[in-house]
């Protein structure tokens, strides 16, 4: 998949868009299973609080919204890799490999997410744009009369 952007006086051919792909299912897992985790500490903080451990629950809450944190991190910077601007791109992989590695730490998504964002940001750390400077300039006009 190719599209052109023009950015700076560089036209980029390509964006990275398995990265993209990639990260971006990753994170809306993160995100989805993360909502999941908050409702289960939510209703089983309720549960156990009648017989005094409702504080697991509350743990169980931490634990997700630190994933829903790390989606929304992975999402970002899944959009912000399709910008197809090479600095972007880099910066913004290394951001989701940071996320990813730590997610998989914790199980985020299930491990799935965690490993779909991790594959996607080596796919924009590898990622090379095929560049062509775009120095077309109006033609001149040599008629004489």
């Amino acid at each position: 998949m190719t599209s052109k952007l023009f950015y700076l006086g560089i036209t980029v051919v390509e964006k990275p868009t398995g990265a993209f792909v990639l990260s971006l299912i990753g994170g809306v897992l993160v995100v989805l299973f993360a909502l999941v985790i908050i409702a289960i500490g939510a209703f089983g903080g309720a549960v156990l609080g009648i017989v005094g451990f409702g504080w697991l629950g509350g743990l169980v809450i931490v634990v997700g919204v630190v994933h829903l944190i790390f989606g929304v991190l992975m999402i970002v910077g899944s959009i912000q890799m399709n910008s197809g601007v090479p600095g972007n791109v880099k910066t913004w992989s290394i951001i989701v490999l940071v996320v990813s590695v730590i997610g998989l730490i914790m199980g985020a998504g299930l491990f799935i997410g965690a490993i779909l964002g991790l594959v996607g940001a080596i796919l924009g750390l590898v990622w090379k744009p095929s560049t062509s400077l775009a120095t077309q300039q109006p033609p001149t006009s040599t008629q004489t009369q």
